[in-house]
């Protein structure tokens, strides 16, 4: 019998869904999957038409880690260095991969309907908003091994919730319930779970409404003003800013917010 495709992907309009497909597995990601994912994902980088990317996933957990009874293959790593090339180079490219999630200059989004932990959170903190459903829950459970979560865990969640929360989660390894979570930044917010799908594509929609000139300039130079200083990082605002107001999507919105006001004031008049 074989086996369903770790990775469901299909269109939506502009929205490009992929789904985790392992349920009786609890999502765990295999090299199938990531290797899957990554050709998704350059479908969406790739496709002008697509102006969103969905994350979602089947069954009872989002993503319940990296499979360990899975492999790339090969011999494991014996010391400290071939270890550290071992998480940069290989555990299913996810290093590439996630540089790639947020090097592109389009929003992708990843909709939480359950528990996700270890390696599907590090796949969620490289994407650019968040949602999360009552039900979702969090946690690394790598400190149960005596390690840390070394690809994006640590660095990514430090730079998204602060090092407050990165204790929380990792040095104390407690887990978080979706209140939580949107209390500490990790998710942009928290949904009902009987409405949870529709306010996910609900909310896909209206990004794929807006200015995708506008979004991907956005989102390179959020990054930038995260890592620089203030003076640095208006120069970035006001270098982004001297691009975006010379095209003419600029020009044409100016110009209907300016006539909407002048009707508003004539009708109030």
């Amino acid at each position: 019998m074989t086996e369903a495709p770790h990775l469901l992907v299909r269109e939506d309009g502009p929205i490009l869904i992929a789904t985790l497909n392992r349920p009786d597995k609890l999502n765990a990601v295999t090299g199938e999957m990531m290797v899957l994912f990554e050709q998704a994902l350059h479908r969406f980088r790739d496709s002008p038409e697509l102006k969103v990317m969905l994350i979602r996933a089947t069954g009872r957990y989002f993503c319940s880690g990296v499979d360990l009874k899975s492999s790339d293959g090969g011999r494991p790593p014996t010391s400290g260095s071939a270890i550290r090339e071992n998480h940069r180079l290989r555990v299913h490219g996810v290093h590439r991969i996630y540089d790639e999630m947020e090097a592109i200059e389009k929003p992708i989004v990843v909709a939480h309907h359950a528990m996700c932990v270890g390696g599907g959170l590090e796949l969620s903190l490289s994407c650019d908003f968040r949602l999360a459903a009552r039900s979702a829950g969090y946690a690394f459970p790598e400190g149960l091994f005596g390690v840390l979560p070394a690809s994006n865990g640590v660095s990514r969640l430090t730079r998204l919730c602060g090092p407050h929360w990165a204790r929380w989660l990792i040095m104390a390894n407690r887990k978080v319930d979706a209140d939580r979570a949107l209390t500490m930044g990790l998710v942009h917010e928290v949904f009902p779970d009987d409405s949870f799908e529709d306010e996910v594509m609900a909310f896909c929609r209206h990004l794929a409404q807006q200015n995708a000139e506008q979004m991907g300039t956005a989102k390179l130079a959020i990054e930038l003003a995260a890592d620089v200083g203030r003076a640095a990082a208006r120069d970035v605002e006001r270098l982004a800013n001297s691009s975006l107001m010379q095209s003419p999507d600029c020009l044409a919105g100016v110009a209907r917010y300016v006539a909407g006001i002048g009707r508003k004031q004539e009708t109030s008049a």
